[in-house]
Parts: C-alpha cells; sequence; structure tokens
C-alpha cells in the first residue's frame, strides 16, 4: 500500500487581502441609520466647512482688488487713476488683512450653534 503525501500550500498577501475587503466593502449594502460617531465627525468638519469657502472668497476677491490697485496706479500719465487705485488697493488690503479673522469668528460662532449636539453625542459615546 503507497502512502500519499497530501500537502497544503497557501500564500497570503497583505496588500492584496485589503484590495479584495476595499472592493467587496463597495458592494455591501450601507446601514441607512448613521451611527453617533460617524454623526460627530460630520458635525466637526461642518463647523469650519462654510467658514473656509467665505474665507477664501473674501481672500481671493480682495488679492484681485489689490492687483487691481496697483495697476492702477502704475498707468502712466494718468492722475485720475493713480487716487483711484490707491483707493481700490486699500480696500483689496483691507479685505486681505480681514479674512483670517472672519475666518475665526465664523468658526467660532458655528461651533457654539453645534456644541449642544456635539456634546450629547459625545457624552453618549463616552459611555
Amino acid at each position: 500500500m503507497e502512502e500519499k503525501k497530501e500537502t497544503f500550500t497557501y500564500t497570503y498577501s497583505a496588500k492584496e487581502q485589503e484590495e479584495i475587503k476595499a472592493i467587496r466593502d463597495k458592494y455591501v449594502p450601507q446601514a441607512d441609520g448613521d451611527t453617533p460617531m460617524e454623526r460627530l465627525r460630520r458635525l466637526d468638519k461642518s463647523a469650519a466647512r462654510g467658514a473656509t469657502v467665505v474665507s477664501l472668497l473674501v481672500g481671493i476677491v480682495s488679492a484681485l482688488l489689490l492687483g487691481v490697485g496697483l495697476c492702477c496706479t502704475m498707468l502712466p500719465g494718468w492722475e485720475s487713476y493713480f487716487v483711484l487705485g490707491i483707493v481700490v488697493g486699500v480696500v483689496g488690503l483691507v479685505g486681505a488683512v480681514a479674512t483670517y479673522p472672519l475666518y475665526k469668528r465664523m468658526v467660532k460662532r458655528k461651533r457654539a450653534e453645534l456644541a449642544p449636539e456635539v456634546l450629547r453625542l459625545s457624552g453618549e459615546l463616552m459611555k
């Protein structure tokens, strides 16, 4: 009687397993309800999102105004544009300087608005 030698070989690739899991997770139906942790993360991100958008817009417009003011002051032989350029440039400079305080104020206001919900959710999660 002959003995059969059966061997088992297995190769494990962590990278491959992670890729398989990532693909599989795309097709697994997600639960409709939010978990408290997901809701807390979303609230935390939303505190700064609106302020970031407004600050970027104010900063971009202010930088453009400053540039237009600079251009107006450099036009040769146009004294009326020089004064206009100074005024427009100063408005742009004030807007650029005010961008960060505006951002901080908006974030602070939004965090104060979201504070009760964030505290409730964090208290629920810490139990």
